[in-house]
């Protein structure tokens, strides 16, 4: 199966990561509930202060994260949400120059920015966002995505990620500047919580159907048989 053919409609959630104090016991659960297959362990991960471990799902990813060194942006999280919780999301954009001029007129902050053959990529600070760290991406071509490995299209999975739900203390105001920035809808919905905002689900397509819900590094998985159920409003 030729994964860089398919062209999905533009943006959309193209990888999911959480932070978890302990990698491996997180890491396994994931592949053992959604049957996935083997993880990629980026290198490159390191210059953050971290180590992950990377599942394919279609051509969506779900990225574990954990701390290996003082100071990070994700040991700072779970110390303020008091364990292992949803950390990212990451975006595939048609014109990252135009989201990137999206983000600077609505007054988002860059965080983190790179510029590959590959690959470009800025992530978005959590506190203009608000509810979680944004990346947008632009792979080249449109259906690579070097995060997941040199040869994630052999280690895929049947599936995918469909969406996710941000949860937020002002969830119209949020999402209508995720959708000014992002440019567009993009399987994102938005929930009221006023004492713990985060990435709060991840909703995916994978083997088995529909099921229950569970609970895995402080995050809803849903399993569904179709698109999300709400996108950004």
């Amino acid at each position: 199966m030729d994964l860089s053919l398919v062209q999905p409609a533009l943006p959309r959630v193209r990888q999911v990561v959480v932070a978890a104090r302990e990698l491996e016991p997180v890491a396994a659960r994931l592949r053992e509930t959604l049957g996935l297959g083997e993880p990629f362990a980026d290198p490159g991960v390191a210059y953050f202060g971290l180590r992950n471990a990377v599942y394919a799902l279609g051509d969506t990813f779900i990225e574990v994260v954990s701390p290996v060194a003082d100071g990070t942006a994700a040991g700072r999280l779970l110390e303020r949400r008091g364990g292992d919780c949803g950390y990212m999301i990451m975006f595939q954009v048609d014109d990252l120059a135009a989201a990137r001029a999206r983000a600077g007129a609505a007054g988002v902050r860059e965080v983190f920015e790179v510029a590959l053959e590959d690959i470009g990529e800025v992530h978005l600070h959590p506190a203009d966002m608000r509810g979680a760290i944004v990346s947008l991406s632009a792979p080249r071509p449109s259906g690579g995505w070097r995060w997941g490995g040199p040869d994630w299209e052999r280690r895929t999975v049947p599936g995918r990620v469909a969406g996710a739900a941000i949860a937020v203390r002002e969830p119209d105001a949020v999402a209508e500047r995720w959708r000014r920035v992002i440019g567009g809808p993009a399987g994102v919905r938005f929930e009221r919580d006023d004492a713990d905002p985060g990435l709060a689900e991840i909703a995916v397509l994978a083997g088995g159907g529909v099921r229950d819900p569970v609970e895995i590094a402080g995050v809803r998985f849903v399993f569904i048989d179709d698109e999300p159920r709400s996108p950004v409003r």
